[in-house]
């Protein structure tokens, strides 16, 4: 009986897993994504890397499985390995180590070359069971097997140690060949046992040289082995016994591969039992309660109140108010104050103070802006409310979220109050109405006390002008029409000043209330949007954690 080389050049038989591991890793990706830059790092780097591995094995050969012999010096493994493959495949002996790299026999080539690729075993220790004998004998029971012979996991060499952490992360059935003098070793249940005591399902404990024993010893030594395999955590262990040194001394091992060959449930159930792991401690992430959408309402109000408050649009609404006041003095002002005002002394313009009219003309054209220190006070305890059942990385999450944008919101709240306010380019019609009447007024008070001046001046009492309009008995008759016209100027003045007062005061309430919309939207779309997409994410996230848990 010989053995052939294997190459890696035979093509891989694509095989697609079934729709539960498939949905499962589908909703595993989604959740490292949902989690990524919230949840635990390495959580997230064992995931991925779960879904690579998991990616590629899926991707390679699904009519081949992958089986694993592991143990420590001195277990028989290679023994065992030589005895399945019926031929001496692996080297043997007591001196440590023996194996040194992982061995491989295939039974059925097609597509075996690039999952052995991928398992990266040296194409000098990989073999394919297939000879001229075997086919005058043919036996597939086995066929699609992969079985692979691993160094000794207490090996004193660091890099067979590392060979075997690699290949059991990978293998689709993991089998632990132990000896009745070394079945306890601690390295061995510390090590590997005990790590991976949730995939009871894909592993089998080989207690090998049983020649050693007699009949009734070797039951003893089973059930003190199941104890010790159950007490650690590996439910209902499944322990087949073995010698290399009888006739049927492997059966019950080969009778074991062959059913897993068989049943192709290997790769799947490894990989289920993989995802089980990660998703359980992902699991631990989601809370009971169910997340809210977002903000409420009432702390979405008082948020806008404090943002509208940082942003200083109470002083705006009042300086408007005032420079409203101010533009319309020019307009429905009585000219004649304003002539007497220039020509008196004004303490404000000796002290050079008349500039503040000036800014409060000009207040809606000044910058706006709020302090960075106002906003961030602002944004204290705007996610109270819906961080409270929320686990605590999510929460976290939340709360930065409402502070993602927390640089922005100065310039931005000023952008919004200038878009808010109006420009004084546009004035009310009535102002010009009111302007083009007093100016009219002051006209014909000029010309009265111009016609005084006249009549006065020709001298023509008592003398019997030419002219009834220069007649001198006028004076009082032009005085009182001057004093009227001055007089209804006057008054004019004080009543449009009541008006602009009453409309000044609503001209800033409703230019308070258009800076308070303005900042809602951005309170919304800086503050609150950032936070419901992220209790939106986590909710998927509570979701996806359903789907993937078994």
């Amino acid at each position: 009986m010989t053995t052939s080389a294997l190459s890696a050049d035979a093509p891989a038989e694509s095989s697609e897993p079934g729709p539960g591991v498939a949905a499962r890793l589908d909703g595993l990706q989604r959740l490292v994504d949902y989690g990524a830059g919230r949840l635990d790092r390495d959580l997230l780097e064992e995931a991925g890397a779960l879904l690579d591995r998991a990616g590629e094995r899926l991707r390679l050969s699904g009519d081949h499985t992958v089986v694993t012999l592991a143990g420590g010096t001195g277990s028989g493994k290679s023994s065992l390995f030589n005895a399945v493959c019926g031929l001496e495949l692996s080297p043997t002996g007591m001196r440590r180590p023996m194996t040194s790299k992982a061995h491989a026999c295939v039974w059925g080539l097609d597509g075996a070359g690039p999952l052995l690729d991928w398992l990266d075993v040296d194409k000098r220790h990989r073999y394919a069971r297939a000879s001229a004998l075997d086919l005058r004998r043919p036996d597939n029971s086995l066929h699609g097997l992969v079985l692979l012979d691993l160094p000794d996991h207490d090996s004193i060499q660091a890099v067979h140690r590392a060979e075997v952490d690699r290949f059991v992360t990978i293998a689709d059935l993991l089998v632990w060949v132990v000896d009745p003098q070394k079945y306890a070793d601690a390295a061995l249940h510390r090590n590997y046992i005990v790590p991976f005591a949730r995939h009871a399902g894909v592993t089998l404990i080989v207690l090998n040289q049983v020649d050693r024993l007699a009949p009734h010893e070797i039951d003893d030594c089973v059930a003190d082995l199941r104890r010790l395999l159950e007490a650690e955590g590996l439910a209902d262990p499944r322990i087949v016994t073995t010698s290399t040194l009888s006739e049927d001394g492997v059966r019950g091992f080969r009778e074991v591969l062959v059913d897993t060959v068989a049943a192709r449930r290997a790769r799947g159930e490894r990989l289920d039992v993989d995802i089980d792991k990660v998703a359980e401690r992902l699991a631990r992430h989601r809370g009971d309660a169910e997340p809210p959408a977002g903000v409420d309402p009432a702390r979405r109000a008082e948020l806008v109140r404090s943002l509208t408050d940082a942003a200083g649009a109470p002083a705006v609404a009042e300086a408007m108010e005032s420079a409203y006041e101010l533009r319309a003095a020019d307009f429905v002002g009585w000219p004649v104050n304003a002539l007497i005002s220039r020509l008196r002394s004004d303490p404000l313009r000796r002290m050079r103070l008349t500039e503040l009219r000036e800014e409060l003309r000009n207040a809606f054209t000044g910058p706006i802006g709020a302090q960075q220190g106002d906003v961030d006070t602002a944004l204290q305890g705007v996610t109270d409310g819906v961080t409270t059942d929320l686990p605590e990385p999510w929460a976290r999450a939340v709360r930065a979220a409402a502070r993602s944008h927390a640089g922005e919101l100065p310039e931005a709240l000023g952008v919004s109050l200038k878009d808010a306010l109006p420009t004084f380019n546009q004035v009310p019609r009535w102002w010009w109405l009111v302007k083009t009447w007093q100016y009219f007024l002051v006209l014909v008070s000029g010309l009265g006390l111009l016609w005084i001046v006249l009549l006065a001046g020709t001298g023509t009492v008592g003398a019997g002008g030419s002219s009834a309009l220069l007649d001198a008995g006028l004076i009082p008759y032009v005085a009182i029409l001057v004093v009227c016209t001055l007089g209804m100027g006057a008054l004019t003045s004080a009543a449009c000043r009541n008006l602009v007062a009453l409309s000044s005061s609503k001209h800033a309430q409703r230019m308070e209330r258009h800076m308070s919309e303005s900042i809602a939207k951005v309170a919304d779309e800086k503050v609150l949007e950032p936070v419901a997409a992220e209790l939106d994410r986590y909710a998927r996230f509570r979701d996806e954690v359903t789907t993937v848990l078994p």
